[in-house]
């Protein structure tokens, strides 16, 4: 087989893929149009489904058609793009095609050089990263229990990066979070963990790998709208996911959202080589993060729970637990335990001043189990500061028939200048 014949192969295979792509655009966006009330990973998978199918029909029609070439019908090949048939002349776009096959793949081949390149120059300097930057022990220690939290059983590296623009995550065999040097001195240290607690999310789930492949496709494949399209809902997806194990390790949704904010303010860039916390839309995941979205179902497909319900509801009626008894005594602030809310830096300096009322669900030995805004002071990093500060004192708890119970307190902070 002549590598004129190889090269035409290649060429209407490139050319093919541009209505095959499409074809596979469509049925995916059909696919995420109906799970779009699901559950992010169920909509992830469909996009890895669609990107997977991407790279295998292209594949097979080239193995096929190298297959069906034989000696006596290379000539027809060259000439038509199809073994053993077709015309050699003719009016359309298919000749034109044909004669200019060579300088399609040449070019392709041009391209695809240069992107890989880029992507090899983007993991070297990962590599190089993650041997060189110096190590931050207290952040390293912080690292390591998060990741005990998640279940990672693998050693996570933490290496602190003065040029870097966000959080991101490498490395699968042994990875490694780098972390920008600006965030760890000026980013409060509870907001900086619900950051770490986002890229270890992408470690426990092995994303390193599937976007690394995705970074193949698009360098392979990079002349069809429908591989980026794609690869983007992958990473907004996977961001997604990222987001829920985070906000679930921590126990507290707002705290990512907050965090997510402060990267918003910056206007971190976006790394692709690598997980980072800034991928997707920030906006959409604060939001998504703060109110999640209520997922809408067929009322057809509602019917059978909905009898079942009222069933279970007759029937187990009797068995309904005794209402629990108001607390004779409500719990109440310490504030002998408590140190006095630090005013963060930037608030101050922008003379920012509120009332915020937080709610702490207090265990019967005082300490806050549970700790969330009710009313915002209007300035997020003070609501903030005022819940993590408070959530360390101690308080009284609330009793019954003179026993300690758990109950909900209420406590007003009131930022002043004064």
């Amino acid at each position: 087989m002549n590598a004129a014949v190889v090269v035409s192969a290649i060429g209407w295979t490139l050319v093919d893929f541009l209505w095959q792509g499409a074809l596979v655009a469509c049925l995916t966006a059909a696919a995420l149009g109906m799970l779009r009330h699901a559950r992010p990973e169920q909509r992830y998978l469909a996009a890895c489904i669609g990107l997977l199918a991407c790279v295998l029909w292209p594949s097979a029609t080239l193995v096929q058609r190298l297959q069906e070439v034989g000696a006596e019908h290379a000539d027809a090949f060259l000439r038509t793009g199809r073994a053993g048939g077709g015309s050699a002349s003719g009016i359309g776009w298919e000749p034109l095609v044909q004669d200019h096959l060579a300088w399609i793949v040449l070019g392709w081949a041009a391209c695809a050089a240069l992107l890989s390149l880029r992507m090899v120059a983007g993991l070297l300097w990962i590599r190089r990263a993650a041997a060189r930057e110096p190590v931050d022990a207290l952040w390293q220690a912080r690292l390591q229990r998060l990741a005990e939290q998640l279940g990672i059983t693998r050693s996570v590296r933490l290496r602190v990066v003065a040029h870097l623009a966000s959080p991101i995550t490498a490395g699968w065999w042994r990875p490694v979070v780098l972390v920008p040097a600006a965030l760890v001195s000026g980013m409060a240290p509870n907001l900086l963990e619900a950051l770490l607690a986002h890229e270890l999310a992408h470690v426990k789930r092995h994303d390193y790998l599937v976007n690394l492949v995705q970074n193949v496709v698009e360098t392979l494949l990079f002349y069809h709208p429908a591989v980026w399209w794609l690869s983007h809902r992958i990473r907004t997806e996977r961001e997604q996911i990222a987001d829920d194990i985070a906000a679930r390790t921590l126990g507290e949704p707002r705290r990512l959202a907050l965090a997510l904010s402060e990267l918003e303010k910056l206007q971190f860039s976006t790394h692709h080589l690598a997980q980072a916390a800034n991928g997707g839309d920030l906006m959409s995941r604060i939001t998504r993060l703060l109110r999640p979205e209520t997922r809408v179902s067929n009322w057809k497909a509602a019917i059978p729970a909905l009898a079942l319900a009222a069933m279970s509801i007759g029937a187990f009626a009797h068995a309904a637990p005794p209402t629990p008894k108001k607390p004779d005594t409500h719990a109440l602030l310490d504030f002998a335990s408590c140190a006095k809310p630090v005013y963060p830096k930037d608030s101050l300096a922008q003379k920012q001043v509120g009332t915020v009322e937080l709610d702490f669900l207090v265990a019967a030995d005082g300490k806050a189990k549970e700790a969330k805004v009710a009313v915002s002071s209007g300035h997020p990093a003070l609501d903030e500061a005022a819940r993590s500060a408070i959530s360390l004192c101690r308080f009284y708890p609330a009793r019954t028939a003179g026993h300690p119970v758990e109950s909900w307190a209420k406590v007003k902070y009131v930022w002043s200048l004064d």
